[in-house]
């Protein structure tokens, strides 16, 4: 059974960090390019970041570049977003999804052929 899923979101303060994991399964993880994207309630879909295959090479909104690292473990099938310095908009539904060919402007989920269920992320004082 193909299968992504993340875990790792939690409510936090401003300023904060979080860590996020995706765990792949049914599929050649270490084949395939990695994105994480975010949704929040009555907002469009952001695209956060890509990873390559192998790890190499990663790019990121400008939202969250310099505060979002990404990164990848094949031998462990999974893939992490570290989040630090938290703000208030980054609160969304956080999910972790094989790269679609309409990446980075993908506009639904939908269109992501592999994705997980999604972990939600809150920023709050």
């Amino acid at each position: 059974q193909v299968q992504l899923v993340e875990s790792g979101g939690a409510l936090v303060h401003p300023g904060g960090s979080l860590r996020l994991s995706c765990v792949a399964s049914g599929f050649a993880f270490s084949s395939l390019a990695m994105s994480w994207v975010r949704q929040a309630p009555g907002k469009a879909l952001e695209w956060i970041s890509d990873i390559n295959s192998v790890g190499g090479r990663s790019y990121y909104a400008g939202s969250v570049r310099g505060r979002f690292t990404v990164s990848r473990d094949n031998a462990k099938n999974t893939l992490w977003l570290q989040m630090d310095d938290l703000k208030p908009e980054d609160t969304a539904v956080y999910y972790c999804a094989h790269v679609a060919p309409c990446s980075p402007r993908c506009r639904s989920l939908d269109e992501y052929e592999i994705r997980g269920q999604g972990t939600q992320v809150s920023v709050s004082s």
